[in-house]
């Protein structure tokens, strides 16, 4: 029989190996997950996300599926449930100190100024806004930092769980991918049998003291309500009936979104891969029309997002879903660590508010560096 993982210190030999393997820790869980494909170390790979329809796994997902960034699919022969060692263990008084103390450690970053090429990018968006060619679009960036010398990317993952308990956060490698570390509080897709949930989140606004903001301006309360309007479509036009929440506030590191819950069943679970497609690219990281606003961004953003802004998680039609939008994340490289942000904007957007806001989620990786 072979032995169990006794601990993350597995993951390092994963590396050294290259074997396919992923990490990730559920939002209100105390364990973490660890699966990883040593038989093989070549992943499934597609190119669309409707080939997804009847797989199991862990699912890693472009914002634009090709033949440079396909959808991969980690089909592990070794999988388990590890629960944190006591040097991870806190109790919630401990555990609210260190995230309060953690988030005032995050907002004292320094803020840099906006580019040049994130000006013309905005001008560009908006422009294509205000002539009323969109209701709702989403310019993204990066960043590319050196990598620290002893950067540990497990090591990442460890903090971010301590400090983002209310994100999934995750880390992940293939050879097709590279390695991937984030954390995200945006579902889009979760369940188990008949009983399923996705999320419209967004808006943005910092935390107040450490606490959710209480009101919320007409510009987030709209940006959110499109997403909100997109995904009731969408599961109207797939005859899916789904029971909606009223926005609330959620935390997202040291940000708040607005965030609306979508419950409802499903009887073909063989056809995930299909809802997904319909899914994703959600608003929240496009904009509407959709199509119009994804092809737009690809043509004018300016770069590839690569596996920023679509999702990751784990896929499995019989058990268990948890997929979630990859947000707040960084492609770790041999030299060089990528972080990626983005923010809605609407015709009203200012260049300056958008740039903060890419600014304050960047540092939900930055911290952790």
């Amino acid at each position: 029989m072979e032995e169990s993982f006794s601990d993350l210190t597995v993951v390092d030999d994963f590396f050294r190996r290259g074997f396919p393997f992923a990490v990730y820790r559920i939002p209100g869980e105390e364990h973490v997950h660890l699966l990883v494909q040593t038989v093989r170390n070549t992943c499934r790979i597609m190119n669309r996300v409707e080939e997804l329809n009847g797989l199991r796994g862990f699912v890693i997902a472009p914002f634009c599926p090709n033949s440079v960034t396909p959808v991969v699919l980690i089909e592990p022969d070794r999988r388990e449930s590890i629960l944190w060692d006591e040097s991870d263990r806190m109790t919630v008084e401990e555990c609210q100190k260190e995230r309060n103390s953690f988030l005032h450690f995050s907002s004292q970053l320094p803020i840099d100024t906006y580019t040049d090429a994130y000006a013309n990018c905005f001008q560009r968006f908006s422009y294509a806004l205000k002539r009323k060619e969109f209701e709702k679009l989403v310019l993204s960036r990066s960043v590319s930092l050196a990598r620290p010398e002893n950067f540990s990317p497990i090591a990442a993952f460890r903090m971010a769980c301590r400090c983002y308990v209310y994100s999934y956060v995750f880390l992940c490698y293939t050879p097709q991918t590279g390695i991937w570390l984030g954390s995200t509080p945006e579902i889009i897709l979760s369940g188990k049998e008949e009983e399923w949930k996705t999320v419209a989140l967004a808006g943005t606004q910092p935390l107040q003291d450490g606490q959710l903001p209480k009101h919320w301006d007409e510009k987030n309360r709209m940006e959110q309500a499109y997403v909100a309007s997109y995904i009731r479509n969408c599961l109207s036009s797939m005859e899916i009936k789904a029971i909606e929440s009223e926005p609330y506030p959620t935390y997202a590191g040291a940000l708040s979104h607005l965030k609306s819950d979508f419950c409802f069943s499903l009887t073909d679970r063989g056809m995930l891969g299909s809802l997904l497609s319909s899914l994703h690219p959600t608003p929240a990281v496009c904009g509407l029309p959709k199509e119009k606003a994804y092809q737009f961004i690809l043509e004018n953003e300016g770069y590839d997002r690569n596996y920023y802004s679509g999702f990751v998680g784990w896929l499995d039609p019989d058990g268990n879903t948890d997929l979630y939008v990859n947000l707040r994340c960084m492609h770790v490289g041999r030299d060089r660590l990528t972080l990626y942000a983005g923010g809605g904007l609407l015709a009203s957007s200012r260049l300056e508010d958008e740039w903060l806001e890419t600014e304050k989620k960047m540092q939900t990786m930055k911290g952790i560096l």
